[in-house]
This record gives structure tokens, sequence and C-alpha cells, in this order.
């Protein structure tokens, strides 16, 4: 079977990481990436010895990027030209211009959580929605927080069947290596609901969800409390199950000394996982409490990794690769290492 063939626009946090996750994807092709001009990531990219060719979105940077010794194979509209699909990678409103260069040539995209939804055919998640994605032109992802979010709801929803959510994100401020945002010594409360609430809807609908967002001045991932509601009681046990089984979700404890975010992030560097990324999201056992019938937990989100496996998903489903969602989910979880573990 021939392999999709794949681009990436936007070589950032995000874009590096969906470049890896394509080319370990044995089934798919990354033909190349684009981007702007002698980036950070770029030069890395050079200094790695070019194992992704680069195309240029600015075409007129061509001599500067050139004269940095880094080899450019085309512009964007040549990438895309010689791929099945792009991932839009870029920065919010850049992927709604670009949908014109697809347009143009009759390529499908996939478009992250920071465009607005009406880019997109539909509103995809890999576990939630899978057929809503099946051959559709475009496709956009959910955030970070509300991927990681969806998943762990999801994997209840689909035994107890939830009601409704309530949740708490203590959101990092910025990316590792961001300045933009300023430093910081405050915390900054958003008006409810959040956005990841009201995404969460409209991925599931039948879900009644609200929630309170909360800025922090840390880098190394968000954390989310939820307080969940069940239409048939679960027990902890019962939960504490669900989740172990989910390959996209990491159980820890503070007994083992996953005492919040940092341990996490410097336990992906001790794995050896590049720029210590992690895929899954993890939930912490001894935060799995009932009062009542809720149940509440608290998830940890790796915001620079934690959408890779439902872009790998909706390639999947853009390209009608696989029908049925769990071999589709299965694959990507396969080809991205997922799982380990549970072994």
């Amino acid at each position: 079977m021939e392999k999709i063939k794949v681009g990436v626009a936007g070589y950032g946090v995000i874009g590096q990481r969906l470049a890896d996750g394509v080319a370990l994807q044995e089934d798919m092709e990354l033909v190349g990436v684009a981007d702007v001009g002698v980036t950070l990531p770029v030069r890395a990219l050079k200094e790695k010895g070019m194992p992704y060719d680069l195309y240029l979105a600015i075409p007129e940077n061509r001599e500067a990027v050139e004269k940095e010794g880094i080899p450019v194979s085309g512009t964007l509209e040549d990438l895309v030209q010689k791929v099945d699909i792009m991932l839009d990678a870029t920065s919010a409103g850049i992927g709604a211009k670009n949908k014109e260069v697809y347009k143009k040539y009759g390529k499908k995209a996939v478009f992250q959580g920071g465009e607005k939804n009406n880019v997109a055919d539909v509103f995809f998640h890999g576990y939630a929605n899978y057929e809503k994605g099946l051959d559709k032109e475009f496709l956009k992802l959910t955030s970070c927080n509300t991927t990681g979010l969806i998943r762990a709801v999801d994997c209840l929803h689909r035994e107890a069947g939830i009601e409704k959510v309530a949740i708490t994100i203590i959101r990092r401020v910025a990316d590792p290596g961001d300045y933009h945002r300023g430093l910081t010594n405050a915390l900054k409360v958003d008006k409810a609901p959040n956005h990841q609430a009201v995404d969460l809807m409209t991925i599931m609908p039948e879900v009644q969800a609200t929630g309170i967002l909360i800025h922090t001045p840390v880098t190394h991932g968000h954390i989310i409390t939820v307080v969940a509601t069940p239409k048939e009681d679960i027990s902890k046990e019962k939960a504490l199950e669900l989740f172990r089984n989910h390959p996209r979700i990491r159980v820890v404890s503070t007994d083992e000394g996953f005492l919040g975010n940092a341990s996490l992030f410097k336990y992906a560097r001790d794995l050896g996982n590049p720029r210590g990324d992690m895929y899954e999201i993890a939930i912490w056992e001894d935060t799995i409490v009932k009062s009542g019938k809720d149940i509440m937990f608290a998830i940890n989100i790796p915001q620079e990794a934690v959408v890779i496996p439902e872009n790998m998903d909706a390639i999947r489903a853009a390209m009608g690769m696989q029908t049925d969602r769990l071999e589709a989910v299965a694959l990507t979880n396969k080809y991205l290492g997922m799982g380990k573990w549970m072994k």
C-alpha cells in the first residue's frame, strides 16, 4: 500500500513534533516542513543534518536562509503540490490564510487548536469523534488542554455515561523558551467558562461542561482538576481500571515520586524522550476521589506534545486510511510507542 504523503507548515513548538510524529508512522511519508526563515528550530534542523526537507513560506527569504548554509527545497506552494495532506502548525490566523493555498491545489489539511473553528469542516478528536472526520477536507484539532481533558472524560463516558463535568485548569503561562509573555510572579484568572469546557461540549454535546482557568508562571505542563458526574455510579476502582487500560493515559502517584508537573517532565527526560516530550496525559491515582456520585481526579497535560497523536488520527480519518476508530488510534499508538508502561 502506498504511503500517505504529508507536509508540515510551521516548524515551531508543535510543528517540530508533528514532523517527528509523522516520520514515525510506517504508513505515512513526511515530504517536508515549511517555515518563514532562519528560526532557532530551523538552525537546529540544519545542525542535525537536515533530516527533513525545508520549504519556505516566504520565498523572498531564500537568499538569507541559504546564506546560513541551510538548503531550501522550494516554496510552501511547492510542498503543498507534493503532498496528500498538510498539517498546519503556524501561528493563529496564518492557517486560515494558508487554507487558500491548500484549496488552490485541492489538498486536505489539519489545523491546530489556535485557529477558529470555522476554518475546518470538523472539530476533531481521535477518540471522541473519529467517525466525523472520515474523508473530510479540513479538520481542526482541539487545544492541548482540551485534547487531554477529552481523553479522560471520553474514557469514563464510554463506560458510565458522563452527564456533566466541572473543571479547573492551572495553566502554564508560556512554553519553555518563550519571552514575550514577560517574567511574572502572579496568578491570573480568566472569565468562566473557559474555552476548554465549551470546546469539550462541541466535541461531546451530550456532556454539560463548565470551568475556570488560572494562568500560572510556570512552563512545564498544565494541571486540570475534573469533577465528573456519571449517569451510572462508577467506583474509584473501576475508574482507575479504565484509566490504566487507556494507552494515552498514564496513571501515576505521589508515592512513586510524581509530585507534580516538573516530576513528569524530568521523568520524560530520564526516559530519553526527545525534548523531554510525553504524548500521554498523566492522572494521579491519589487524586481520584468520590463525592457522592461524582468522581474527581487531576490530570497533567504536557502541552508541547500531547496533541501529536490526535494529529496522526486526523490524517487517518481525513484520508480514509482506517474507517474504524479503534483500529486507527491503535495504529497511531503503536507507531508512536504509546502504552509501553502498560506491558
